[in-house]
């Protein structure tokens, strides 16, 4: 993969006429979007981009290949196809594809301009780097740099327990305040002038980790104070990678690449936050304006084609875009006609609720709000309704052990709205928190799940101790729920063990049998 491709950003006549055309009509319909900046690149180039993230460049990782590699395969075999790409950025970049035909360009840029409406005044994207184009190349060459210093191959495998535990942050901490600003360093004027930073050189924001470089700040800093014997934290810390980067014995390098990895995890948390809303909102603009305004008669069956294939559903599969859409329509239609609040809630004839028409008019307005301040779990637990989960035919599924397959469980709206936010809850992973980084003042790292139902698939969990004690270099443990008991899973450097929570702590835990 070349990560050096440059690409053309000025439009061919005909699509710089279409993209004024569209935004216009974004903007007649009240969409508010950075500037968005079209690229026009082939199939091969728009894989590569999709393996990167999005992104034109990035750090080298095997694991980006292996996407190109399934992208390409999966395009070149007619299984899949990607039609739209955007970024959130200010300015926001997209990508067309070549070889589309104009109805799907047309579709493509009107689908864009509701993403971008999205990212700019979604609550949940208030707090993200607009400037992550450039950051991303940053740290791509900075990457590049260790590699050639410290060798590849260490740096890679580095990186590889660092993509372990990427989702080991706290994704509401962005929002809510959970530290004081000196929670680690809390210097006054007396006692600053021994452990002062050094000089910094003065940048923007999105460029000071680049011209003011972790490492060497790391290495003009005096050095840190030694790891106090009492526990610590005071408090569980959702966020373990800050955890780590705080208090773990890495080198200045391991310390940046892992910060590197953090920061980003931070950028895309916000996407899958809102997956289903971000997806709901871009198609039903893309809609919106295709069918009223720019649509050309010839055109309507390849629109209804590549549309339909969009929304299409399947058994055991939820669709988000399809999902998302017919759920702000189904807010528009409530919110028009008057079926909300006590009054509607509180009839009991079907009839006149079949017939209910208040004629308020108030449906955009209200989805302009939703689309501000909600995220998915949100948007599902306020939003969805008994009779739309009858109208679409949704149903929740479970396996069966006796006929050893996925089958239907429920038809019942509680059970239907339960499973879908428990499967959205923290994108359906399990929390994990740092207890005490002096466990049995020994210096040792103890972790807990916070199970709430989402059991830990024990393989990963060795891989992922295992890494984690790499980093903290002195054994790791965690607390969690196995088989419905309380364990106790280590690994010291050498053995996994597990061992039941209250049996003897010191020497006979047993260790895990190895296939």
């Amino acid at each position: 993969m070349n990560s050096s491709t440059f690409y053309n950003t000025n439009l061919p006549v005909h699509l710089r006429v279409l993209k004024d055309e569209i935004e216009a009509y974004a903007h007649e319909y009240g969409l508010d979007f950075f500037e968005t900046i079209f690229e026009v690149v082939d199939a091969d180039d728009l894989n590569e981009i999709a393996a990167y993230g999005g992104f034109p460049t990035r750090y080298p990782h095997w694991s980006f290949g292996m996407q190109y590699e399934e992208l390409k395969k999966g395009y070149d075999y007619g299984l899949s196809k990607i039609y739209e790409m955007v970024i959130n950025n200010d300015p926001c970049y997209a990508y067309l594809m070549q070889c589309n035909h104009l109805v799907d360009q047309k579709l493509v840029m009107a689908h864009v301009y509701g993403h971008c409406d999205f990212f700019k005044n979604n609550a949940f994207f208030a707090h993200t780097n607009r400037k992550m184009m450039d950051d991303i190349a940053n740290h791509a060459a900075k990457i590049r740099d260790y590699s050639e210093r410290f060798g590849e191959d260490e740096v890679e495998s580095f990186i590889d327990r660092c993509m372990s535990i990427d989702d080991l942050i706290d994704i509401h901490s962005v929002a809510i305040k959970r530290r004081g600003e000196h929670s680690k360093y809390d210097f006054n004027e007396e006692t600053n002038s021994i452990e002062a930073e050094p000089p910094r050189f003065k940048s923007k924001d999105y460029m000071d980790a680049y011209i003011n470089p972790r490492e060497r700040m790391s290495d003009e800093r005096e050095p840190r104070k030694k790891q106090p014997t009492a526990n610590f934290p005071d408090h569980p810390e959702k966020d373990v990678l800050l955890f780590l980067i705080e208090h773990a014995p890495l080198r200045n390098w391991q310390r940046d690449i892992l910060s590197i990895i953090r920061d980003e995890a931070y950028y895309f948390t916000p996407q899958g936050q809102t997956k289903i809303m971000n997806e709901g909102w871009a198609s039903y603009w893309h809609s919106t304006i295709m069918t009223q305004k720019v649509l050309q008669s010839s055109e309507l069956i390849d629109y209804a084609d590549h549309h339909s294939g969009t929304m299409a559903m399947s058994g055991g599969r939820l669709n988000p875009y399809k999902l998302g859409i017919e759920l702000f329509r189904d807010i528009e239609e409530r919110w028009n006609t008057g079926r909300f609040g006590s009054e509607y809630d509180d009839c009991d004839d079907l009839d006149t609720k079949r017939r209910w028409n208040r004629e308020l008019g108030l449906g955009r307005k209200k989805i302009f709000e939703v689309r501000k301040i909600h995220n998915d779990i949100t948007f599902i637990d306020t939003f969805l309704t008994p009779e739309f989960c009858h109208r679409h035919k949704l149903f929740s599924f479970g396996y069966n052990d006796s006929a050893e397959q996925y089958l239907i469980e429920s038809r019942e709206f509680d059970n239907i709205k339960k499973r879908l936010l428990f499967s959205l809850t923290n994108f359906g992973k399990p929390w994990i928190v740092v207890v005490n980084g002096n466990h049995r003042n020994r210096g040792e790292l103890l972790l807990k799940h916070l199970h709430g139902g989402m059991d830990l698939k024990v393989d990963t969990a060795r891989d992922t101790l295992a890494n984690l004690q790499f980093m903290w270099n002195r054994p790791v443990h965690l607390e969690t729920l196995i088989d419905g008991k309380p364990s106790l899973m280590s690994f010291d450097g050498n053995d996994h063990s597990t061992q039941l929570i209250g049996d003897n702590d010191d020497g006979k835990r047993k260790p895990d049998r190895k296939a």
